[in-house]
């Protein structure tokens, strides 16, 4: 008689383990159902977004800004555009040595300057 009410309590506590298994089978399933919901919706943002050509999101009028502020953000386009000017030319110059020694492969030691 002992024996079939110990195996009684372990067949209770594995139907316990089985159900509380297929909850959280369940609780994954449902929480995979949400993430799934969530990505269409971002999609669905996204692309009345597209079809509304990004107007919601509105930029800073320059009205609003002041004079000091824009010289400042017009001095430092320009200095970037100098430093990608002189940057220009250096690979100009590199391209045309370049294409000098792929024209001329054989005088290469003798034309090449030293420094």
């Amino acid at each position: 008689m002992g024996e079939t009410a110990d195996t009684d309590k372990k067949e209770a506590k594995g139907e316990e383990k089985e159900k509380h298994e297929k909850k959280e089978k369940h609780d994954d399933a449902s929480g995979k159902e949400g993430k799934e919901e969530k990505t269409k919706e971002k999609k669905k943002k996204d692309k009345d977004d597209k079809e509304n050509g990004g107007k919601d999101k509105q930029k800073k009028p320059l009205d609003n800004m002041d004079a000091g502020k824009l010289k400042l953000k017009l001095e430092k386009i320009d200095a970037k555009m100098k430093d990608l000017a002189a940057k220009r030319e250096e690979l100009l110059k590199l391209l045309s040595e370049a294409e000098k020694r792929a024209a001329n492969p054989s005088g290469e030691a003798a034309q090449t300057p030293s420094s």
